[in-house]
This record gives C-alpha cells, sequence and structure tokens, in this order.
C-alpha cells in the first residue's frame, strides 16, 4: 500500500476513533450504570494511540527522518503523548472521569491537524539544514512528551476543580507535601467508609470557625458537610459532597500531582537538549527567541506548582488553579507563539 494513502487513512480513522471514544465517555459519565462504556473508552483511546503510532511509523519510513519537522507531524505526535498518558492516569484512578476531559482535546487536535491544516502543511518535505541532526529526535520528542503529560496533568487538575465544584477540601492524599492536613475545609473520608461521630471540632481559620456535620444516608453513604459560624454570629452551610466525590477529588489530585511531575523533568531535559542543539546550529545556547521565552514561562509556571506543593504544603484547590493556568501557558508555548510569533521556531502560516 501506499505509505502517503495509508497516512492519510489513519489520520482520518484517528479523528474518527477519538470523536466516538469522546462520545462514548461522555455517555458513561451521563449514565455510570452502564459498566460497558467505559470498556468501550478504554479501548477506543488505545486504538486511537495505535492508529497514530502507526501513522508516524509510516511517516518515519516514508520520509527517512523522525517525524517531528513540521505542524502536522508534531501534532500527531503530541496526540500520541495525550493518549498514551491518559491511559497511564486512567489506569491510575480506576476512573473514567479521566476520559471526559482528555477525549476533547485529543479529538481537537486531531480534527486540526487532520482537517485544518492545509495539505502543503502536512506533506512531507526534505530537513531544512539545521533540522539534519540528531539532536531532532532527542530535544524535539522529549519537549513533545512533556507538553503532553504536563497538558493532562493539567487537565486532570480541571477536573478535580469540576468534581469539588470549585471548593476549597482538606486532602488527605500522599500527594499532600510538608504543611499540609490542615483543617481549612473539607476532610476526606474514602468511599464507604461509614462516619460515627456527629460532630468534629477544628482549629480557627481566617478568623472563622469550621466544624464538621457528618450525615448518613441509609447507614451507607456518610456526607460531609462544612458548617462555617462567620463573627457576626450567623451559620453558613456549603454544599454537601459526598464521600465518593471527595474521594474521586483525592484521587485526580493525587495523579495529576505525579503526572506534572513526570512532564517537569522531561521539560527540563528537553529545554536543555534545545540549548545545546541551539548552540550547535546557530552559535548561542539561548537568544531569547519567543518559543524560547515561553519555554522558560512554562517551566517557571510548575515549577512554582511543585515548589508551592513540595516545600509549601499546598494542596487541593490552589495548586489546580495554578495547574490548570498552566494548561493556557503551555499552549501559549507550544502552538501560540509558533504560529502568531516571529522567531527560528515560527512556523509561519498566520503572519
Amino acid at each position: 500500500m501506499n505509505l502517503v494513502v495509508l497516512q492519510n487513512w489513519l489520520d482520518n480513522a484517528a479523528f474518527a476513533v477519538l470523536f466516538l471514544t469522546m462520545l462514548v465517555y461522555w455517555g458513561g459519565a451521563a449514565f455510570p450504570n452502564l459498566p460497558a462504556l467505559a470498556a468501550l473508552g478504554t479501548a477506543g483511546m488505545a486504538i486511537a494511540n495505535l492508529c497514530i503510532a502507526t501513522l508516524l511509523g509510516a511517516r518515519w519510513i516514508e520520509a527517512g527522518y523522525f517525524p517531528l519537522s513540521n505542524l502536522y507531524e508534531s501534532l500527531f505526535f503530541l496526540t500520541w503523548g495525550i493518549t498514551a498518558v491518559h491511559l497511564i492516569a486512567e489506569n491510575g484512578t480506576r476512573s473514567r472521569l479521566v476520559g471526559v476531559f482528555t477525549t476533547p482535546v485529543a479529538m481537537g487536535i486531531t480534527a486540526f491537524a487532520a482537517l485544518t491544516l492545509p495539505s502543503t502543511m502536512q506533506a512531507a518535505e526534505p530537513l531544512v539544514p539545521a533540522l539534519k541532526s540528531n539532536w531532532l529526535m532527542m530535544h524535539v520528542s522529549v519537549m513533545m512528551l512533556s507538553y503532553s503529560a504536563l497538558m493532562v496533568g493539567s487537565i486532570l487538575a480541571i477536573a478535580f476543580l469540576v468534581v469539588t465544584r470549585g471548593q476549597n477540601i482538606e486532602l488527605q492524599g500522599s500527594s499532600v507535601g510538608t504543611g499540609g492536613y490542615r483543617t481549612n475545609g473539607y476532610r476526606l473520608h474514602k468511599a464507604g467508609e461509614l462516619v460515627t461521630q456527629s460532630a468534629t471540632p477544628v482549629g480557627e481559620n481566617n478568623g472563622s470557625a469550621h466544624r464538621f456535620e457528618n450525615n448518613t444516608n441509609n447507614g451507607n453513604t456518610a456526607v460531609l458537610n462544612l458548617v462555617t459560624a462567620t463573627p457576626s454570629g450567623t451559620i453558613e452551610t456549603a454544599k454537601v459532597l459526598s464521600p465518593q466525590r471527595l474521594s474521586l477529588a483525592d484521587t485526580l489530585d493525587n495523579i495529576s500531582y505525579r503526572i506534572i511531575g513526570l512532564g517537569f523533568p522531561l521539560l527540563t531535559i528537553g529545554i536543555i537538549a534545545g540549548g545545546v542543539w541551539a548552540n550547535e546550529a546557530w552559535g548561542s545556547y539561548w537568544s531569547w527567541d519567543p518559543k524560547e521565552t515561553w519555554a522558560l514561562i512554562t517551566w517557571l509556571v510548575f515549577a512554582a506548582y511543585l515548589h508551592a506543593r513540595i516545600t509549601r504544603g499546598w494542596q487541593g484547590r490552589r495548586p489546580a488553579i495554578l495547574a490548570a493556568s498552566g494548561f493556557v501557558v503551555v499552549w501559549i508555548c507550544y502552538l501560540g507563539v509558533n504560529l502568531l510569533g516571529k522567531g527560528l521556531h515560527s512556523y509561519g502560516w498566520f503572519f
């Protein structure tokens, strides 16, 4: 079979599979009593990952170089990384909620690459002299894998904010750094754990006293209700979050932290490798090119996230908001400056 025809078939197949998988995950979220949808969603992501891997392999054979030289190839490599990290995250969380958030992103990237990019940008072309280097595989592949991991970690942080409805909860998971376990919100109890005490007093927090009321539903489900006594003497009761929702939030926070912890060293290695390659190709390790500047900004954002969690003991809502902002920063670094900016890394499509 002609490899070009195979690539065209595979990119459209990847889009179709991801689109159907997105619908399956959304259907599973709407109808959680249908367990077959969970298995179908995981299978769909695995099939999409295989389709994209085959596409990149065919591209490598056809062009004779590692397929990361243009926007089309890098978008599909990014999607392959997102689907791979998704499968790891889903296996770690045992929750299909991950796919509700990751599949739209993967499907959107595939649609943009396969259906929006002009054919001239999809075609494989001979490498320019600066790209004829072994650093192409080392630098670009590591950077793209770091983007994939950081995007998935940030998406799970956004999922955490959705699950907790943006409320400030107290996590008791292993992802809490030093200074954690502060009693400034909900206390986590695992799914199925029955709370027997009727109220648990805790300390003061910003001038407001907090205590937890534990309600049960037929003795099977423990529901935690945060009651806040304001200085004026009025009582404010936050929305009830079930232990199952809190347990899921703890799992999302935990796996998000670990995936970002995986993506950050990859980003660091990629930036260092890019500096070495830049010195070899252009005679300078760092030239403050727009891509380099935004790579540094991305590194600082996620360095702040990890620093806040590990040394400052941040947990829950605040680091999730920081990671969610990192999702936007990664996209600006990867795609925004390439398409809109002018520099050594620009694709020059829009301007």
